[in-house]
């Protein structure tokens, strides 16, 4: 997804390209038609001609990450975030910076601070409800 969301679109053979380490391109293309039936990704012909599809990204990086940060919380931590955050915090290969961000958007959300508003719901929405029935900030 990350070649997609910097290309915009790309075919098979520009994803391989792109990827930090080799694949085959049958994986490749398994992996984009997964995304694609998933609703991450749509194809059409590509413009040059020939057999091959151009794929671009139909879901933003940043709903993407939060859609999975949310599956992650609820899978791996039970649907507690308060989990999720006491790992990172614990995480000793975190730099000073990373800490103050974190930091900032924390105050952020508590309503003080300098990062006051950087976080918040523009709605105002309460938060909803996970499929465990806590509460999460969507």
């Amino acid at each position: 997804m990350s070649v997609l969301w910097s290309k915009q679109s790309a075919t098979v053979h520009d994803v391989l390209e792109a990827l930090p380490r080799d694949a085959a391109y049958t994986s490749v293309l398994t992996v984009l038609r997964i995304l694609e039936k998933k609703g991450y990704v749509v194809h059409r012909a590509d413009p040059a001609g020939g057999r091959a599809h151009v794929y671009s990204p139909c879901v933003p990086a940043t709903k993407a990450r939060r859609l999975h940060v949310r599956d992650l919380i609820d899978r791996l931590f039970g649907g507690s975030s308060e989990e999720l955050v006491v790992g990172l915090l614990e995480d000793e290969s975190l730099s000073r910076a990373e800490l103050e961000q974190m930091k900032e958007l924390i105050e952020g959300r508590l309503g003080g601070g300098a990062g006051a508003g950087v976080a918040s719901d523009p709605k105002g929405a309460p938060p909803a409800k996970s499929k465990r029935g806590k509460k999460h900030v969507g």
